[in-house]
């Protein structure tokens, strides 16, 4: 399995490197009314309107001003572009199917279980993997889309 590395806080997660479509600097973000809180707002890229949301909020962990390290990981999710606030992004590694665990049975990393897909044991670190699928379900998607009419 190839993964992107990136940095929430101290600990080092990955998501499967078919749904990203490519990892930006921050840009300014435009607020936009109604939308749930880990919804930053939007970003224009490319020609293409894109909500922004902020992962460690939406992980439920402890938010963090932004630094010149931050970055935007452009996510596919559920047929939608979505992109993600991250610390860093720092690398995209292979790893075996058999280094990845199912997650345990208390939370790893202070994250909700539903929103992992299992941990990965490398050389010198644990990798939170991540079920994109279900950290933003396409209910969420819809909401933040067709909520601000945004589009697809």
């Amino acid at each position: 399995m190839k993964v992107i590395v990136f940095q929430l806080f101290e600990n080092q997660f990955g998501v499967d490197v078919s749904q990203v479509r490519s990892i930006e600097r921050v840009v300014e973000i435009t607020k936009v009314p109604r939308v749930p809180s880990f919804v930053k707002g939007v970003i224009h890229l490319r020609g293409a309107v894109i909500p922004v949301i902020d992962l460690k909020e939406r992980l439920m962990l402890d938010e963090q001003p932004l630094t010149d390290d931050s970055r935007i990981i452009l996510l596919i999710v559920n047929g939608y572009e979505v992109g993600a606030i991250v610390d860093a992004a720092s690398d995209v590694v292979d790893i075996p199917l058999e280094a990845i665990e199912p997650p345990p049975q208390m939370m790893a990393a202070g994250v909700d279980m539903k929103f992992l897909r299992g941990i990965a044991k490398l050389s010198d670190q644990l990798l939170v993997l991540l079920d994109l699928d279900r950290v933003l379900n396409t209910e969420e998607i819809e909401q933040i889309f067709e909520g601000e009419g945004l589009g697809t």
